[in-house]
């Protein structure tokens, strides 16, 4: 997006992953976080009232779902609003009805207040075979898993898939949306620590 926040044009330009399905419609939603002394969020917080014009471009980037994935287990670790393009995926597996053989979203946040989407992909474990939605809180206090109704956890996103992926498989790809710091991480454990091959981990960084 081109927004007005500097004079120089490439301090004016930022990017967002798209959260919804590319159904078809004219309807781009974002998911985008309020960051203290942001040029960006004091414009989008504070200015932006509805009927602003906002110029864009795009969309850039390849991180996209690598199809075929019949057959396939997708695991989609995130952090932060980083869960915007598992959503834009998921929706379009749902709505276009692609065959797959499970879906595993991974989301790391500091507490329960910060989940984003939980009450939609809580609904989905219901309404989707084979998804499974694990949270990870690095920052809630007197953390109780009996008061969700979806897998939660203390900690990080890394301790969850180290645990159920341990053995390296060819039918599991793994995407992998967040700080450049966690992206990093996971994906040294994935190909160094459990063996997976690089063409099944894809990644894009937000900061």
């Amino acid at each position: 997006m081109d927004l007005p926040i500097h004079e120089k044009r490439l301090k004016r330009w930022r990017s967002y992953s798209i959260a919804n399905a590319p159904n078809g419609g004219n309807v781009l939603e974002f998911c985008i976080v309020h960051l203290n002394g942001g040029g960006a969020t004091r414009y989008f917080f504070e200015e932006v009232a509805l009927g602003t014009p906002i110029r864009f471009k795009g969309p850039d980037g390849t991180f996209v779902l690598r199809e075929p994935i019949a057959g396939k287990d997708l695991v989609f670790i995130c952090t932060g609003t980083g869960i915007a393009p598992f959503r834009s995926m998921i929706q379009d597996i749902v709505q276009q009805q692609k065959p797959h053989r499970s879906i595993h979203l991974i989301f790391g946040t500091r507490n329960a207040e910060s989940i984003l989407y939980r009450a939609e992909f809580e609904a989905l474990q219901k309404t989707l075979p084979g998804f499974r939605y694990s949270v990870a809180l690095s920052r809630e206090e007197s953390l109780n898993p009996a008061d969700f109704p979806f897998e939660v956890q203390s900690g990080y996103v890394h301790p969850i898939y180290l645990r159920d992926y341990q053995t390296a498989r060819p039918d599991v790809d793994f995407y992998i949306c967040g700080w450049s710091n966690m992206i990093d991480d996971a994906v040294a454990n994935l190909i160094l620590k459990l063996g997976y091959d690089k063409s099944q981990v894809h990644y894009e960084l937000y900061g």
